[in-house]
This record gives structure tokens, C-alpha cells and sequence, in this order.
């Protein structure tokens, strides 16, 4: 018995380069935001007049070790912002001229198969629906976190020159609704990326390996007869 290595190519460089150059940007955005918003957190979720949950507590902020730092924390934010600007252009890009994009995109059973992805992942569902590169529930999931990007950026330079872009804080619905939906976007990228690392992990070793060296080694078991 002996085992056979079957290379497996995965992901091109220009993916996994463009994938972890944007996870710390993005992390660092989110830091940054967050010594922002602590200025004014001001967002609640409630009842009439009873509030269940507040964005966020003081303990919160102090757990973390995120300071008191508003100055700090706009030009940190703003810094790293073209940062998450170039790279995202350069992403969209590449998926264009390399068609790329093709297996990224929804198709029309997409939402009907990403429930089954769901089921399937839960241990609901025992067979795995059938998929090319990416499954229709990661189509889904990665197309919208392109959406969202370009959302936030929009979003940000609305709150950021408020008077200078005053015709894009206006499509926004004003300042304040700007202010809400770059918050309700943060919000939605911290989810995306605690179920993406869930992912990761039930995918086991070889699928994070893929991402950084771009295949995945498949061993297949021969067993041979001695003569």
C-alpha cells in the first residue's frame, strides 16, 4: 500500500494576494471605525422606549483596550482607507479581465442551493449539493462583500466631507443616514468574517493551505499485490 499525490490547483496568486492584503486592512478599518464611533455611540436597539442592547457598552470598548482617541482614530481610519480603496479596485479588475467573475457571480438557483448549503453544513442535509469552485451560498456571500465594500467607501467619503460631496451624503438620505448604514455595514463585515473563519475551520487544513499556497494535495491510498 502506498499513497499517490494528486495536485489540486486551487486559487490564482492574484486572489490570494488580493485576499490577505484586505483582511488586516479591513481589520484595521473596523479598529479604527471603532475609536470613532466610541465619540458618539449613539446607536441602540429597543423597544419604544426600552433599549435591549446598546452599541456598546463602556465595558465593551475597555475589554478590548480600544482608547479614547477620536483625533487618532479618523486619521488611522482615513489612512487606511485608500488602502482598502486601491486593492479593491485592483480585485474587481482582475475578476473582470480574467473572467473570474463568472464563477463568482449568482446564478438564478443560487438562493434555492445555498439553503441546501446551509442544511448540509448543519449536518441536516447528507449530501453535499453539487458545486464548481465556489458553492452557491460563498457566491452569494463573496459578491455581497463586494457590494458592501463599495457601499462603505461610499458611505464613508458621505460622512467625511459631508459639505465637499454634499450630492453623495444627499443620495444617502443626509449625514445621519449615511452615518447608519456605514455602521450597519460595519456590523455586517464583522458577521461575515466570524462566519468565514467558522468556515475555514470546519473546512479543515487543506482548504486554509489552498488559500495560502494555492492548491490543495490530494493523497489517494494504492493498494498493490506483492508478487
Amino acid at each position: 500500500m502506498n499513497e499517490k499525490e494528486e495536485i489540486i490547483e486551487k486559487h490564482p496568486l492574484a486572489i490570494r494576494w488580493f485576499h490577505w492584503i484586505n483582511f488586516p486592512i479591513l481589520s484595521l478599518m473596523i479598529w479604527s471605525g471603532m475609536l470613532i464611533y466610541w465619540a458618539s455611540s449613539v446607536y441602540n436597539i429597543k423597544i419604544g422606549d426600552t433599549v435591549l442592547f446598546h452599541f456598546f457598552p463602556k465595558e465593551f470598548f475597555k475589554a478590548l483596550g480600544i482608547p479614547y482617541r477620536l483625533a487618532e482614530g479618523m486619521n488611522l481610519h482615513f489612512f487606511f482607507m485608500w488602502f482598502f480603496f486601491i486593492n479593491g479596485i485592483f480585485y474587481v479588475l482582475y475578476l473582470l479581465f480574467s473572467k473570474e467573475y463568472k464563477l463568482l457571480l449568482p446564478q438564478k438557483k443560487s438562493f434555492k442551493e445555498s439553503f441546501q448549503v446551509i442544511l448540509y453544513d448543519l449536518k441536516l442535509r447528507k449530501t453535499k449539493p453539487e458545486q464548481t469552485k465556489y458553492n452557491a451560498a460563498q457566491r452569494i456571500a463573496y459578491t455581497s462583500v463586494i457590494v458592501m465594500g463599495l457601499g462603505s467607501l461610499l458611505t464613508g467619503l458621505a460622512i467625511y466631507k459631508p459639505v465637499q460631496l454634499s450630492w453623495l451624503t444627499f443620495i444617502f438620505g443626509g449625514y445621519a443616514n449615511a452615518r447608519i448604514i456605514h455602521f450597519v455595514l460595519t456590523i455586517l463585515f464583522c458577521l461575515f468574517f466570524l462566519v468565514h473563519v467558522i468556515q475555514v475551520i470546519l473546512a479543515g487544513w487543506q482548504n486554509f493551505a489552498a488559500m495560502v499556497r494555492g492548491f490543495e494535495v490530494n493523497r489517494k491510498k494504492n493498494i498493490k499485490d506483492e508478487e
